[in-house]
């Protein structure tokens, strides 16, 4: 299995433009580990396994555990409901929105940029300069004066300022600022000694930098720096920075009841919707956070959170019943996705 994934993973280095990092491991044995192309591509600093890698959306994974911590200690319950938390008083927020609904995309809350709808993150920051935003509160502007999608609770939609939302309660019933809160009572506490909230305009940043392809009318492709398509540093809709390692440590963590009470750990690792996305090939199911994949059997084959940006794409997946994670964080445009599909095959037509 191993040389397979090595095959295949140089495979997508040599011809399809893959630079990052791919890690699997089952238990405690690390079967795949190997980083490829360029953390810098002007100075030609190669990337390697312990890089760390914008997370784009997986972010919001945690979120979804900050705000279970606060239910754990009986600061705040998922039934609550943000208006009554938050002040959002001549906005269009809905006042029925519950906090599980903005974990699972329930909520129908409108976005900052709906991309479900065709919609550019990128195209946000034509006229508003993008490090104007730096908090979770500078979010509010963009996105909750627009009317809803649909009633909380009728339908599915994935939604980045629900997880915006869902920051400002951890600021607000913690009192302390959400990259704070994160970093001590998760990073921290799992031992993740390669992850942080690191700006684009931090001098001392030690982070590969993020290449968006632009492919002319030759077909000929360049790569461009992705410091203007979205906000200088993470909130808690997404942005972090983080390893491949770093990752496992941190579903590994979750999964034996580090961060969380048992009973609070069994809700995190399962479908919390009862709305399901059907597809050809299978359903998803939306949780806390994660989404948990089944195949036309009705067999869960993986729980995961990906992410996607301008120069940044990562897949998370976690497989329960092998014990056993497969990440991959790109810093340019690349099919990860198709890369992971294929890994995956490998893994468990093994299994």
């Amino acid at each position: 299995m191993e040389n397979e994934l090595v095959a295949l993973f140089d495979q997508y280095y040599e011809e399809h433009q893959f630079s990052g990092a791919g890690f699997i491991k089952k238990g405690d044995h690390i079967i795949f580990a190997k980083a490829y192309g360029l953390a810098h591509r002007g100075f030609k600093v190669p990337n390697k396994e312990n890089t760390m890698f914008d997370t784009a959306s997986v972010t919001k994974l945690f979120t979804a555990v900050a705000i279970l911590q606060l239910v754990d200690k009986g600061q705040i319950q998922l039934d609550d409901r943000i208006t009554d938390i938050i002040d959002l008083s001549g906005t269009k927020i809905p006042t029925d929105v519950t906090l599980a609904q903005l974990l699972t995309h329930t909520s129908g809350i409108a976005d900052d940029a709906d991309e479900e709808e065709g919609e550019s993150y990128e195209d946000l920051f034509i006229d508003k300069p993008n490090y104007s935003i730096r908090e979770c509160i500078d979010f509010i502007p963009q996105f909750a004066y627009k009317e809803p999608k649909f009633k909380a609770g009728t339908n599915v939609s994935y939604n980045n300022c629900a997880f915006v939302l869902l920051g400002l309660v951890v600021e607000k019933v913690s009192n302390l600022k959400y990259r704070d809160y994160v970093a001590h009572n998760i990073f921290r506490k799992c031992d993740m000694q390669y992850t942080a909230f690191s700006s684009k305009d931090d001098g001392d940043t030690a982070v590969a930098e993020g290449y968006s392809a632009i492919t002319n009318v030759n077909g000929e492709v360049t790569w461009k720096k992705n410091i203007y398509s979205f906000p200088p540093i993470g909130t808690s809709d997404g942005g972090a920075f983080t390893t491949v390692g770093d990752l496992d440590l941190f579903i590994r963590a979750l999964a034996n009841g580090s961060f969380l009470s048992p009973e609070m750990t069994k809700e995190i690792m399962k479908p919390q919707s009862t709305i399901e996305q059907t597809y050809e090939w299978g359903k998803i199911i939306n949780g806390y956070g994660f989404h948990f994949f089944y195949n036309n059997a009705g067999n869960l084959v993986r729980m995961y959170k990906e992410g996607s940006n301008a120069g940044v794409a990562v897949m998370f997946a976690y497989y329960p019943d092998i014990d056993t994670t497969h990440i991959i964080m790109a810093n340019q445009t690349c099919n990860v996705w198709e890369l992971h599909s294929k890994a995956e095959q490998i893994i468990l037509n093994v299994n």
